[in-house]
């Protein structure tokens, strides 16, 4: 498989405190890859400096063999990357279906639109005409997701899926991802539940600082490694 996104050298500062250090990152395309590690590992700053919301220092953010790292995050997204960010953040004074649509504003052309949605997470469409400060977590995150999908992302970037769900909506949740893998859309998930991470990636990469400290196949890497990497010990 090709690297449809590549990440290398990137450095990424929060005013004067560096939050990644010469990051290196490849998702293959069809890929899912999972990016875990501890609060304060460097996660959420990788997806925003991909997605454009926040500035690199240094090195290259490449979608598909073309650098992306000086476009805003507009242009990324009709590129085809799409952030569904930590808090889920969608409108509260909007439904449901209005929120999935503001996520076809810049779509590319591709298999995701309503229906396709819907059909993906039912829960979403049982509530299409209720208002965003109606829904409960797991239901905003559904929407959330659909509507980064409503753009047909080549690139889907999910930033901390699980966090404040129930066990039970947190698996219906990640359920939907090969779907999603399979209709041609690339994952890349930051989490913080190893156990979810392990189960849905082909390969995880774990940061500590700032910095890579395990990367592999999912499949071959024991949970006491992952533990280690994932608390510096």
């Amino acid at each position: 498989m090709s690297a449809l996104l590549e990440v290398a050298g990137l450095d990424v500062h929060h005013g004067d405190l560096q939050a990644l250090h010469g990051l290196e990152l490849s998702v293959s395309a069809g890929e899912t890859l999972a990016v875990i590690g501890a609060n304060g590992a460097g996660k959420t700053t990788l997806l925003r400096a991909v997605a454009g919301s926040l500035p690199v220092s240094a090195g290259r953010v490449v979608l598909d063999g073309e650098p992306v790292e000086h476009l805003p995050a507009h242009q990324r997204v009709a590129l085809g990357i799409a952030l569904t960010p930590e808090g889920r953040r969608i409108f509260p004074s909007l439904d449901v279906e209005e929120n999935l649509l503001v996520g076809a504003y810049r779509a590319r052309r591709g298999p995701w639109d309503l229906a396709s949605v819907y059909d993906l997470f039912p829960l979403v469409s049982d509530r299409r005409a209720r208002s965003g400060a109606h829904l409960s977590g797991g239901e905003q995150q559904a929407v959330a997701i659909g509507r980064a999908l409503m753009s047909n992302p080549r690139l889907l970037l999910l930033d901390e899926v699980s966090l404040g769900l129930a066990p039970v909506v947190v698996g219906e949740i990640y359920a939907a991802l090969p779907r999603i893998v399979e209709r041609g859309t690339t994952v890349l998930v930051v989490e913080q539940d190893l156990d979810q991470a392990l189960g849905c990636a082909d390969r995880v990469q774990c940061l500590l600082e700032g910095r890579t400290v395990l990367e592999g196949p999912a499949g071959s890497l024991s949970r006491d490694d992952v533990t280690a990497a994932y608390f510096g010990i």
